[in-house]
């Protein structure tokens, strides 16, 4: 794993360059376009901030990038952001996930929802296409951890769904259940399955056991592919983990979601959707003519200055500058579950995640309210949930535990 770390002066001149590339409305006539610099009345182009702010340069400039660019053709107005994009999906395919060079197609989505929804969609055309399945032969696997994005792809799609219950304790799933609920899927007629593994849950930050349930699809004969939803855990578990079974290393994982404006802090609106070479082309919408390359992507357009604000923060860091963030944060996470353990507090942390969820049972309710601490149910809190992020130093544990003590006091 190794991307290199660009400075400061570097990262905006190959922004600028990539930006200048694009084609500029204000030199150019691209009379035939629906698209332009964004309203010059509401945002000023000559802002003097932005001959050193490329990002918002990128915003004013307003690429559109629709389509994928990691193949075939594309739009070529917006050549140079559309570069960018391609290598951030190369930094991510390659170095995070360990695939091989251009064996990954890939698009900087919404968010983890779309980017989830996007592999499923080409799963369930590719099992339609090429095994000629019905729908209802094709079933979702997702633990009762998961997403609602899964359900909510699920019922988008029209398959089934199939939710495996969990260790109360452990969150893994119940092997045991989950085989039941397979055999009897394949007794209604189910054949294929999109098996969706969580790395990183976004209530607990728990990572399911890949290979047992690789192992018990492989001992019943299915026909399988999985999804990694790694919208939270995508730029946390492949540094503080290196677990090659979660990488595309490992031949039955498809695909991958990642969101960059979780844990990489960039603007929401950027998630990534990885696919294995080859298939994305089960998404694509033939009826796309206008548009170079035709479309193969859930939402269409796209702002440009997404993929490059990912970029951006990628090359600031470098490999090594965020293997160490991530450490850190590892660190005052485990400072925090042993000041918990100390006070006599239940909760559940994954080793190698950044997240702390707590047994209400201690937890004083308006304590809870005033750090914001997320709750599984909003109209009944069986866990409350930290996060710990940049912004949460020692210094705010510092003060949440000593309220907490004053709680426990009472």
């Amino acid at each position: 794993m190794h991307w290199e770390k660009y400075s400061r002066q570097r990262i905006r001149d190959i922004a600028f360059s990539a930006i200048g590339k694009n084609l500029n409305y204000r030199d150019s006539p691209p009379i035939g376009l629906p698209a332009s610099y964004l309203d010059p009345k509401v945002f000023y182009s000559d802002a003097p901030f932005l001959s050193e702010a490329p990002f918002m340069s990128t915003m004013v400039a307003n690429p559109n990038h629709i389509g994928c660019h990691t193949m075939g053709d594309s739009e070529p107005v917006f050549s140079g952001t559309q570069a960018l994009e391609r290598e951030l999906i190369e930094i991510c395919a390659t170095q995070i996930f360990d695939a091989l060079p251009d064996a990954v197609d890939g698009y900087v989505a919404s968010g983890g929802t779309e980017a989830n929804i996007q592999a499923f969609w080409v799963l369930r055309n590719y099992f339609i296409e090429e095994c000629h399945a019905a729908h209802q032969q094709i079933a979702m696997v997702y633990s009762e951890d998961a997403h609602y994005s899964m359900p909510k792809g699920a019922n988008l799609l029209n398959v089934k769904s199939i939710v495996a219950k969990v260790n109360s304790e452990s969150r893994l799933i119940d092997l045991a259940g989950l085989e039941q609920q397979l055999v009897e899927a394949k007794m209604e007629g189910v054949k294929h399955f999109i098996l969706v593994m969580n790395m990183s849950t976004t209530m607990f930050g728990s990572v399911d056991d890949i290979a047992a349930a690789v192992s018990l699809f492989e001992s019943m004969a299915l026909s399988f592919k999985i999804h990694v939803d790694g919208a939270y855990g995508g730029f946390i578990y492949p540094f503080s983990a290196r677990d090659p079974l979660y990488s595309f290393q490992n031949k039955h994982v498809f695909s991958f979601s990642l969101d960059a404006h979780k844990m990489l802090l960039s603007p929401y609106g950027t998630g990534i959707a990885l696919i294995r070479k080859g298939h994305i082309k089960y998404a694509m919408t033939k009826e796309a003519n206008y548009v170079k390359g035709k479309d193969y992507t859930l939402v269409g357009s796209r702002s440009g200055a997404n993929a490059v604000a990912i970029w951006m923060i990628l090359r600031a860091y470098g490999s090594d500058g965020w293997t160490s963030k991530i450490q850190e944060l590892l660190e005052r996470t485990d400072w925090l579950c042993e000041q918990l353990a100390k006070r006599g507090i239940v909760f559940y942390r994954h080793p190698k995640m950044n997240i702390v969820t707590l047994k209400p049972d201690l937890i004083d309710h308006a304590l809870a309210e005033k750090y914001f601490l997320v709750p599984d149910d909003h109209d009944a809190p069986s866990w409350w949930k930290i996060v710990v992020m940049d912004h949460v130093t020692e210094g705010v544990l510092d003060h949440f535990l000593l309220d907490l003590d004053k709680t426990l006091e009472k």
